[in-house]
């Protein structure tokens, strides 16, 4: 005898006919992706600098509370072919389980989903791996999918349903194990989502039944199992092995460090340079030094030293070579000075030479000090 109840797609599409949730996800990727376009990504690859200027889920930033980024992340791909896989998943998966839950379940399920897999990620990871997309939702979808067939299984046709679960089943299991296979997958993130999905759709997921009372009082467990998890995740992300925002302020000393010392290079030859054609008393030049190279170098030296940076983010290495070498051209400007209201051409001219000899002096002593980058 042929089973009378309609196919599972045909009753939820009378249902709820239309996926504007689904379509929302989909068009606010693509956006974000196209904007990103437009401040340096690529269609291939995109660089990680743009990854975290656009909110991408990295340890030392997300753990120095910037907390939000374990949301934005959902939203930023690595390229087109990221982008195209997660977004054929999500409307493949997307369409079925908005109709199953409704759009404002649908949502919270690809939030809950998306959100706890970027949490296991941030502990997984560690601190040197930078992620993002939304495929840790996605696998929430699928796990949402699979809680959602399951309890309504007595509900749906046999075959429909084995070829529907099992069919999402291979999906999730496939893709899971092809994440513990290919390096740069963020597998964590699946995982999390896809464990996430399971327990959040199975604590939300409606009822085809006529009688849903012995349901609305089960689904406390998994939302509680729900709930410890993410807790018991919280509880336990390590510490930063650095915190982004000091390694991004020592990026900017170095930046101005930089730039000053062309300057003061550029007007310390200057000065010397005139100083010989023009000629003029000792102390003069002394003087002239003393103001314009010797002062701002000290000035220098004491920023730099002001800086706290921990031995392990990636400007640590370079920071230390900077120290130095701002300290070795200090002295020297400092020498020069006190050489020539001397009258010592002599020491002079060692001043002149320890000057010179600073970058290949700082760069020797300071690296065995490198620190590998995230």
């Amino acid at each position: 005898m042929d089973d009378p109840r309609p196919p599972l797609y045909e009753q939820l599409a009378a249902r709820i006919p239309r996926i504007p949730a689904t379509w929302l996800l989909i068009i606010a990727n693509l956006l974000v992706f196209a904007a990103m376009l437009g401040q340096g990504a690529g269609l291939r690859h995109t660089d990680n600098a743009v990854q975290l200027a656009w909110g991408a889920n990295f340890g030392p930033a997300t753990k120095d509370g910037e907390w939000w980024r374990l949301g934005s992340a959902l939203f930023l791909h690595f390229g087109l072919l990221h982008l195209a896989l997660n977004m054929l998943s999500l409307w493949d998966g997307g369409r079925l389980v908005e109709r199953m839950y409704g759009h404002g379940r649908f949502l919270v399920l690809f939030f809950a989903a998306g959100l706890a897999g970027n949490l296991l990620s941030l502990i997984a990871q560690g601190d040197r791996a930078i992620s993002g997309g939304a495929s840790g939702a996605v696998f929430g979808v699928y796990g949402a999918l699979l809680s959602f067939l399951w309890l309504e299984r007595r509900q749906l046709h046999p075959g429909e349903f084995r070829r529907l679960f099992v069919g999402a089943a291979l999906f999730s299991a496939i893709n899971i194990g092809l994440g513990f296979q290919v390096t740069g997958i963020d597998n964590a993130a699946h995982i999390g989502g896809f464990v996430a999905g399971i327990l959040a759709g199975a604590a939300l997921a409606p009822s085809l039944a006529p009688d849903p009372g012995r349901r609305r009082r089960w689904r406390l467990l998994p939302a509680a199992i729900l709930v410890l998890a993410v807790a018991g995740l919280a509880a336990n992300i390590p510490a930063p092995r650095y915190r982004w925002s000091e390694e991004q302020q020592a990026r900017g000393e170095i930046g101005q460090f930089l730039g000053a010392d062309a300057r003061l290079s550029a007007r310390w030859g200057a000065i010397l340079g005139q100083a010989r054609r023009e000629g003029g008393s000792f102390d003069e030049l002394a003087g002239r030094l003393e103001a314009e190279v010797s002062s701002p170098y000290e000035d220098s030296f004491e920023q730099l030293a002001r800086l706290h940076l921990s031995p392990a983010a990636p400007s640590a290495p370079a920071l230390a070579a900077l120290r130095e070498y701002a300290e070795i051209r200090r002295d020297a400007a400092r020498a020069l000075v006190d050489a020539l209201r001397a009258h010592d051409p002599e020491r002079a001219r060692e001043a002149l030479e320890m000057a010179r000899d600073a970058p290949r002096r700082a760069v020797v002593k300071q690296a065995p000090a490198s620190a590998p980058a995230p």
